[in-house]
């Protein structure tokens, strides 16, 4: 193999130590390595960036190893021209992938330019993508936590969800904070709906009257009283997502135009890939990065089955959850496209279909800076405009009818 990279490191990182290997070109252009470990601590980290600077490295390579890389990759970054790699990449490559000789083999690879590197945005979307993460996060823990009210109350015989959409809306709460309260009035309590939930009141007294006991008392209290700081916890999520945002706000008022895409859904596109579509060269190559391609699997000829791969965990939901919204766009190519799919496919692969053409749109629209262009709810059928008209008249002549066309307007 012919030696592309003069003097590069190779890591393999874990949580206590990294296992470093520098290999750099000696006497008579015959290569030397050498190979030390260090610690983690953000002390250590700064003498493995200074003993790598001693050896000149200008390359270092390491494995996508949990969390544990990260604090390593953002330490080296601004100094060398760090290369995050997946770790099936480099056992796809014949060698000898033991771990005692980990780090010299990533070198190995390295230098003989058989790496490549794993997408890692930029410093100001690192940070933007980690709030955005963190609030789907607190979101998901206060779902659980209604979920558990629910739960309480059922037991207790309330069964305010069978008569209020939303027990946690305006007049759930004030019925909830009576029963914590004490109260046991069923009427009373009912008394405490507001809007639309005014026209309930004599179901809401049914179901008020169930055996709403003192520890359920403590159990919604504290329920109620962690719903609300997760809630306050997301919302200065919010204002600081937003601020954070500003810089980008054509870029995601731009994709708010795809059907199905909120404020918060294009928050997300943003912080997982970024702005900058240099990092995928081909919206196929964004669409198989975040795992909504389709499969590839040919033999003899015949395309097979195939399940979609993992990719991106935090993009993939996003985008499920707003096509999930877009299909109800009957007016829309998406909705569409899910509705031609369904009777073949199944709503759940016909989704993951319409998320493919969504990231497909929204790499076009970030590269060129334009707006979503709608191919329309009509396409497929002005596509196949002539095999329609053939197939509907051959069924209509099968039923015993006598067909003429003429073109109206």
């Amino acid at each position: 193999m012919d030696v592309i990279l003069d003097r590069v490191a190779g890591l393999d990182v874990h949580r206590d130590t990294i296992e470093v290997c520098v290999r750099v070109t000696g006497k008579g252009n015959r290569r030397e390595q050498t190979i030390a470990r260090f610690q983690t601590k953000t002390s250590d980290l700064l003498g493995l960036r200074d003993w790598l600077q001693q050896w000149q490295v200008t390359h270092v390579a390491m494995e996508s190893t949990g969390e544990y890389w990260k604090a390593v990759y953002f330490l080296l970054e601004d100094d060398f021209h760090v290369l995050l790699v997946n770790a099936a990449h480099i056992k796809n490559v014949p060698g000898r992938k033991t771990d005692a000789t980990d780090a010299s083999w990533i070198a190995q690879l390295l230098e003989c330019g058989l790496l490549r590197g794993s997408f890692i945005p930029p410093r100001p979307i690192r940070e933007l993508r980690d709030l955005t993460r963190y609030r789907k996060r607190m979101v998901e823990v206060r779902t659980q936590e209604v979920v558990r009210l629910h739960g309480v109350l059922q037991r207790a015989g309330i069964k305010l969800s069978s008569v209020a959409k939303d027990i946690m809306g305006v007049s759930g709460r004030a019925i909830l904070q009576a029963l914590v309260e004490g109260k046991k009035d069923a009427a009373a309590m009912a008394e405490l709906a507001k809007g639309s939930l005014r026209g309930k009141i004599p179901l809401l007294r049914k179901a008020l009257e169930g055996q709403f006991a003192g520890h359920h008392r403590i159990m919604v209290a504290q329920m109620l009283a962690h719903v609300h700081y997760l809630e306050e916890t997301i919302e200065e999520l919010n204002r600081e997502i937003d601020l954070r945002m500003e810089p980008y706000r054509p870029q995601r008022e731009l994709l708010e135009t795809i059907p199905g895409f909120g404020k918060r859904s294009a928050e997300v596109v943003i912080a997982e890939i970024g702005v900058d579509m240099n990092q995928f060269p081909t919206a196929g190559n964004l669409a198989s990065w975040a795992g909504v391609c389709p499969g590839n699997h040919r033999s003899a000829g015949k395309r097979k089955p195939e399940p979609v791969r993992r990719g991106n965990r935090w993009l993939k939901p996003a985008l499920v959850e707003a096509t999930w919204a877009a299909v109800r766009e009957n007016d829309s190519y998406l909705s569409a496209q899910y509705h031609r799919l369904v009777p073949h496919k199944g709503k759940k692969k016909a989704n993951i279909a319409v998320c493919h053409s969504a990231l497909i749109a929204a790499h076009h629209i970030l590269r060129e800076g334009v707006p979503y262009h709608d191919l329309g709810a009509d396409f497929f059928v002005k596509r196949n405009q002539a095999a329609i008209e053939r197939r509907c008249v051959n069924q209509l002549k099968k039923l015993g009818w006598e067909v003429d066309l003429r073109k109206t307007g």
